[in-house]
């Protein structure tokens, strides 16, 4: 006989609110998931990045020029904001998290200044990003201030999963820190939607690709883009490159439409529901735990409205994943979890009991 327990889980969604959608986005489906709204994106930006920046030039506006005023620190203007920096009140300039914007590298010796950071490393795109002409090497959403010392640090490695601070880690891979992480996988993901035959991210980043159905978002900065949300620093900075080169990065303007595209736990949706225009009805579906089978199960939800299913332990571990009705769960202790559903209606978080 088998042993099931029910939960029912009804959520009220009738009021809803949406945000302003804007109008550079007036063109694009909203409706589309996966590849067709990441291809609509990819056409977007690129046909509206009009202006291609010099990477350095004593005649005409250059990727300095931009970086001083898209990365400065708003509470002292005469400052940049230094990405992977974190401390500004030790001894070592290193870690700097700001820097005043006279102190930028031009020579050959460029202890204690600052330069430009390729988020997406020349090196690790196919074929390399070059900054001798105008391009995907010169492009100012991927170009960011940063520590001399830290950027050569960080050199060409991988990104990796880590937490606190930035730093190598024993693989010789590159976590971006805390405050930064989010920020990183944004870039990545503009990066692959403006060169996608450049700028792979499977080439940038370390671990698993389990969440996108194609395996071509490491689930890494699918993570980081949920876990740290935009800020208004981010929000600043697309701006003011928009108003220079003429795109924007979508996934600044909304982190949930990565989601959309490559599923992965739900990250922000700053225009509440990207992919619809009206209010859903209650959503109303059950949980059922079949323990003889080991199994959770997800009965009367519309399989094109799941996007996944994470069981959380309680120390707030992703342990298991799916992108369908069913969580198997033959290797799990008996004890306390929490499961989220995400649909693109939203994120249901409960506890339920395995025994």
């Amino acid at each position: 006989m088998k042993y099931l327990f029910k939960f029912i889980f009804i959520f009220f969604c009738s009021s809803l609110s949406t945000g302003q959608i804007p109008s550079y986005y007036q063109n694009i489906n909203l409706n589309l998931t996966g590849d067709q709204l990441k291809n609509e994106l990819s056409s977007l930006i690129t046909t509206t990045h009009q202006n291609l920046i010099e990477y350095t030039s004593s005649n005409s506006i250059d990727t300095w020029d931009i970086v001083k005023s898209s990365d400065v620190f708003a509470l002292d203007t005469s400052k940049v904001l230094l990405v992977y920096g974190y401390n500004d009140n030790d001894a070592t300039v290193e870690n700097d998290r700001t820097r005043a914007k006279s102190l930028s590298c031009h020579t050959s010796s460029c202890f204690g200044l600052w330069n430009r950071e390729h988020v997406f490393p020349k090196s690790l795109a196919s074929p390399n990003l070059v900054t001798n002409f105008p391009g995907a090497g010169t492009d100012v959403h991927n170009l960011r201030a940063c520590d001399y010392s830290t950027n050569a640090s960080r050199s060409n490695k991988k990104f990796d999963a880590g937490n606190g601070n930035s730093s190598s880690n024993n693989q010789g891979n590159w976590y971006p820190g805390d405050e930064w992480k989010g920020d990183v996988a944004r870039i990545i993901m503009y990066m692959y939607l403006r060169y996608p035959n450049q700028c792979e991210p499977t080439n940038v980043g370390i671990g698993t690709q389990l969440f996108s159905p194609n395996g071509d978002m490491p689930d890494v900065f699918l993570n980081w883009n949920s876990s740290d949300p935009v800020s208004e620093f981010e929000e600043t900075r697309n701006n003011s490159i928009a108003n220079v080169q003429g795109n924007r990065n979508p996934f600044i303007d909304n982190p949930y439409l990565a989601t959309l595209i490559w599923n992965g736990p739900a990250a922000e949706d700053k225009w509440a529901s990207a992919n619809s225009t009206k209010d859903y009805e209650d959503e109303n579906f059950e949980v059922l735990i079949n323990s003889l089978n080991n199994e959770i199960i997800i009965e009367n939800l519309d399989l094109n409205t799941l996007l996944s299913l994470e069981l959380i332990n309680m120390k707030g571990q992703i342990i298991k994943f799916s992108k369908n009705f069913i969580l198997r769960t033959p290797d799990l202790a008996s004890g306390i979890y929490l499961i989220k559903i995400t649909t693109k209606h939203g994120s249901y978080l409960r506890k339920i009991s395995l025994n």
